[in-house]
């Protein structure tokens, strides 16, 4: 089952084609002048450059082919050479009856599916998750359920960053604010059982300790050679799994788990490998190996390296460093580690980094690098960047004290904002508390993840959390509420045993909405093919508006007709679904009552 634009562009390339004229230009899009029509061809203008013909000519020749299609009640040249094409109501009837008839709502699914990792998340062990995790969250989840839903095998992937240098800084740190500890260190590391029980010593450092100290070691790190040589050493000595290092950062990822589970709980954002850096380890030691024996592998300054640069470049990417000079794997040692894991372990044809924008360079160095080592295809490996969350100043977002907003108080001050509104808006007066929590949850999860998805992943954007909580306009509660406006009316309808029946076009408001309904594949499409879940967005806010219009316009309990009323709860119910469907993709849940 395809849409009507599929449909006509089919048509349309036959009559090109007819012509003489190629095929590929009869593609067919929404129009731009929907007053007009519902759908244009611009290919006349094109065919009839390289064929030396007057466009209108073109234009009125492919018109003529398509006179006799039954679904077309015209087909008229319009301005230049514009072909516009306005559908009959008994074929937007028909397939809009399709698409209350299938359980996927219109889209369709890919002809071939793959095996995807999406590679998203990717908070920091000892450190709770923040408002710069939202975004990753976010898109990569939607974009998870839009690959599924297309029909791909998807894997989900959470990797942490729970390996690299940052440890190092936190033992240290941890050492020297507690001699106890770091003497039980010195001497588990002398011969201790890495995988033994943890010191009851370990056991009383908390997250809160690792939040405080880690931005103080950063910064001695960065001002502090000898104590940046140490954190290095420490770190070698965590990879090298002796036992003092390696038992606290078992602490460190126990005590982290704990509150990204919650965060990640709270924004409906599930993994289906919760793994870190440090899964790879094992692999890294025969991959270095591996790397000198394929003769990629150069000394440089102590350090060992794999140089990407190619002639072609036009700007000068730096080489992968792979051993530092301290012995340590470093950063992109662990990500190339992890290509060779996943090829290993699930062998992908594709794997997507949902990871912020300014991670470009250093994504390209790895996949080179890991094109080079026949650990991937060449072109299998994709960075999705995306831009920042920024407050009023542009800058990405801080507290007003100037700090970094951790992504628990994010969420809660939203939740409270939806409650807030939800109690303004006179919404929830009948729940009883727990439901009015939870509808408060939705509505603010809705709120988050409408206002970043609804943008292209590639731009930033200022939160505006009065704005983008607001009931009114293109925001996720506006969406919540028209679904929720449909619950309504149809168990009203159900109530008075209503039932929906054949669907019949006619008005204005009828063509509107099945004409939405008919693009709801297009959309999924798109944000397939893109990596864009804006257009499901877009669509979702598109389809809440018209069917707000069709409300409006034509009473569906109080129709003039029997008939008529079958036909808008079947308009109303279709809408329902999609609407439910394209929010589940955007990973929004919508609540049965407000």
């Amino acid at each position: 089952m395809s849409d009507l634009k599929g449909d006509l562009s089919e048509a349309v390339a036959a009559a090109f084609a007819a012509a003489g004229l190629p095929a590929d230009l009869g593609r067919v899009t929404a129009s731009d002048r929907p007053d007009l029509a519902d759908f244009q061809c611009n290919g006349a203008l094109p065919a009839a450059k390289r064929a030396g013909l007057n466009p209108r000519d073109v234009a009125a020749g492919v018109a003529g082919r398509l006179a006799g299609d039954a679904r077309l009640t015209s087909v008229e040249v319009a301005g230049p050479g514009f072909i516009n094409l306005k559908v009959s109501d008994a074929a937007l009837a028909a397939r809009a009856a399709e698409v209350a008839a299938d359980p996927r709502a219109g889209a369709q699914g890919v002809s071939r599916p793959r095996r995807i990792i999406i590679d998203y998340g990717g908070p920091n062990v000892a450190k709770p998750m923040h408002v710069g995790h939202l975004r990753s969250s976010i898109i990569g989840e939607s974009l998870k359920r839009i690959y599924r839903f297309r029909g791909d095998t998807v894997t989900g992937d959470a990797h942490f960053g729970d390996w690299g240098y940052q440890m190092g800084l936190l033992i240290g740190a941890v050492c020297d604010e507690d001699a106890a500890i770091a003497g039980l260190v010195e001497t588990l590391n002398a011969g201790g059982d890495p995988d033994g029980a943890l010191p009851a010593a370990f056991e009383q450092v908390s997250l809160a300790d690792l939040d405080r100290l880690y931005p103080l070691a950063a910064a001695q790190g960065n001002q502090d050679t000898a104590y940046r040589d140490r954190a290095r050493k420490l770190t070698a000595d965590l990879q090298a799994r002796r036992a003092g290092c390696y038992l606290l950062w078992r602490r460190f990822r126990a005590v982290t788990q704990v509150a990204l589970q919650r965060d990640f709980h709270a924004l409906g954002v599930d993994f289906d490998l919760w793994n870190g850096e440090s899964d790879a380890d094992a692999l890294i030691e025969p991959m270095v190996a591996d790397l000198a024996a394929k003769g990629l592998l150069e000394d440089d300054q102590g350090a060992r390296i794999v140089r990407v640069a190619r002639e072609s470049d036009k700007k000068k990417l730096p080489p992968l460093l792979v051993v530092s000079s301290e012995g340590s794997a470093m950063y992109g040692t662990t990500d190339l580690a992890t290509v060779l894991d996943r090829k290993q372990t699930l062998a992908p044809d594709h794997v997507i980094y949902c990871v912020d924008q300014r991670q470009a360079d250093h994504f390209e160095v790895v996949f080179r690098a890991a094109y080079l080592a026949g650990y991937a295809v060449e072109g299998s490996l994709e960075h999705a960047g995306f831009g920042t969350m920024n407050g009023a100043d542009g800058k990405p977002f801080k507290t007003r004290e100037g700090g970094v907003l951790k992504l628990n108080d994010l969420i809660e001050m939203t939740r409270a904002k939806a409650a807030e509104r939800l109690r303004e808006a006179g919404l929830g007066a009948e729940l009883d508390p727990a439901a009015f929590d939870d509808t408060a949850h939705k509505v603010a999860i809705a709120a988050l993840k409408f206002a970043d998805l609804q943008n292209f992943r590639g731009t930033s954007y200022v939160f505006d959390l009065d704005r983008f909580s607001s009931f009114e306009g293109k925001t996720g509660p506006y969406l919540l509420y028209q679904a929720v406006r449909v619950k309504s009316l149809l168990r009203k309808a159900a109530e008075a045993g209503d039932k929906a029946g054949a669907i019949a076009i006619g008005e204005p408001a009828e063509r509107d909405l099945a004409l939405t309904l008919d693009a709801f594949d297009q959309a999924v499409a798109e944000a397939y093919d893109k990596k864009a879940p804006n257009a499901v967005a877009e669509h979702a806010y598109r389809l809440a508006q018209a069917f707000s219009k069709f409300y409006a316009a034509c009473p569906i309990l109080a129709a003039p007709t029997p008939a008529a009323k079958a036909s808008r709860l079947a308009l109303a119910t279709a809408a329902l679904k999609q609407l439910e469907l394209a929010l589940g993709l955007l990973g929004i849940e919508t609540p049965e009552r407000m």
